[in-house]
């Protein structure tokens, strides 16, 4: 069997096409306007626009990437909310990281088994 053969199907959903646009400042991140469409790019009143934003914070090991979420209706409200959303997508992240390193230290240690190792998905 070819290794094509043995692949899940991938295939787009029409019905949950956007048309995507980028803002960005140059200096701190990009909100992405995520405009619902329909099969034939019109747009599609049925679904929402979302906002999501984009910036990364600097820590010891190095860049760590955020994405997140912007409860917005316009442009201008992704705008003035991108602050507060990605202090809480910073917020959110640290407590991630917490509870993977409380997981992490109270892993039993068997011998001859290896343990410890953060195996992300």
């Amino acid at each position: 069997m070819s290794q094509m053969e043995s692949s899940p199907e991938i295939s787009m959903d029409p019905a949950t096409l956007v048309r995507e646009e980028v803002y960005t400042d140059s200096r701190v991140g990009t909100i992405r306007k995520m405009t619902p469409v329909t099969i034939d790019g019109k747009v599609d009143e049925s679904r929402v626009v979302q906002f999501v934003g984009s910036t990364q914070i600097m820590t010891p090991g190095g860049a760590l990437p955020l994405t997140f979420e912007i409860e917005a209706d316009t442009l201008a409200g992704a705008v003035a909310g991108f602050g507060e959303a990605a202090h809480l997508a910073v917020e959110r992240t640290m407590e991630e990281l917490k509870e993977l390193q409380r997981q992490q230290a109270s892993s039993i240690v068997v011998p001859g088994r290896e343990g410890g190792k953060i195996q992300l998905p």
